[in-house]
C-alpha cells in the first residue's frame, strides 16, 4: 500500500508540474501580448494577481491529491500592510512560490537570466519583477517600490540554503530596509523535504507526503547599522530553526 500510494502521489504530483509548465508558458505568452498596451500599474496589478493566483491553484491541487501537506500561521495578514519587506528563508526552490500564493502584491527579486526564461520572463515583466542585476539597479528598484508602499519579497541568505539550518546571510535586504525606511517581516518556512533543495533535481521524485509549514517570524525595524542588523537577522532564523 505505501508503495501504491507513492507511485499514485508522484503521477499527480508530476501531473500538477506539467499543467504549472503549460500555464507559466500559456500566462507568458499572454503577458508578451498584454505588456506594450497596458498601463503601468494595470500590467502589474494584473500580473502579480495572475501569477499568485496561479499557484494557489497548483498548491490547491497538491493539497487535494494528498502529495503535500501545507499551512500557513498569519501569513495573509500581511496583505493589509504597506512598505514592507517580507523575509523567508530559503530551503528550496519552492519557497518563492509558497510566499507568493498568499501576497500577491509582493515584487520579487529575479536573476537576469531568468527574466529571458519562457516560462517566466514576460509574466515576471508584466508584474515589474525586480532584475538583480546590476546591484545598483536592484537596490534602486527595491526602494522605490517599497516606498510606493510596495512589498518586497526577499530571501536574506540570496539562494537556496547549503548549509542548514541557513546560509550566511547577505547584506543587501538590511541595506535596502534601512535606505526605504521600512520594517522587515520574517518568515519562517520549515518543511520535511529535500525536494528541489540545492542539489536535487527536478526530476528525482520526493517522498510523499510533502510537508510545509510557512509562519510569520519577527518583525525587525530598520537601523542605519545594516550589517549589524544581518547578523541579528541571521541568529535569529538559526534560532527558530533549531528549535
Amino acid at each position: 500500500m505505501k508503495l501504491l500510494h507513492q507511485v499514485v502521489a508522484g503521477f499527480f504530483f508530476y501531473l500538477a508540474l506539467l499543467l504549472l509548465g503549460i500555464g507559466s508558458l500559456s500566462w507568458n505568452l499572454i503577458s508578451w501580448v498584454l505588456y506594450p498596451f497596458l498601463p503601468r500599474e494595470r500590467g502589474r496589478d494584473i500580473g502579480r494577481a495572475a501569477i499568485a493566483g496561479g499557484y494557489r491553484l497548483f498548491w490547491w491541487w497538491l493539497q487535494l491529491t494528498g502529495v503535500m501537506r501545507l499551512s500557513y500561521d498569519g501569513i495573509d495578514e500581511l496583505n493589509r500592510d504597506a512598505g514592507l519587506i517580507i523575509a523567508p528563508n530559503h530551503p528550496t526552490a519552492l519557497d518563492a512560490l509558497l510566499v507568493v500564493a498568499r501576497v500577491p502584491r509582493g515584487v520579487c527579486i529575479m536573476r537576469a537570466s531568468l527574466m529571458q526564461n519562457p516560462f517566466l520572463g514576460a509574466g515576471a515583466r508584466l508584474a515589474r519583477y525586480i532584475r538583480n542585476d546590476p546591484p545598483s539597479g536592484l537596490v534602486r528598484g527595491a526602494v522605490a517600490n517599497l516606498q510606493a508602499g510596495g512589498q518586497l519579497v526577499m530571501f536574506p541568505e540570496g539562494t537556496r540554503t547549503v548549509t542548514p539550518p541557513v546560509n550566511p546571510f547577505l547584506p543587501g535586504l538590511t541595506l535596502i530596509a534601512h535606505k526605504a525606511g521600512v520594517p522587515i517581516q520574517t518568515v519562517i518556512v520549515e518543511t520535511t523535504t529535500g525536494y528541489l533543495g540545492k542539489g536535487w533535481p527536478v526530476w528525482k521524485p520526493p517522498h510523499f507526503p510533502m510537508i510545509y509549514h510557512v509562519r510569520l517570524g519577527e518583525r525587525f525595524a530598520p537601523e542605519a547599522d545594516h550589517q549589524g542588523l544581518s547578523k541579528r537577522l541571521e541568529a535569529y532564523f538559526r534560532q527558530e530553526l533549531s528549535a
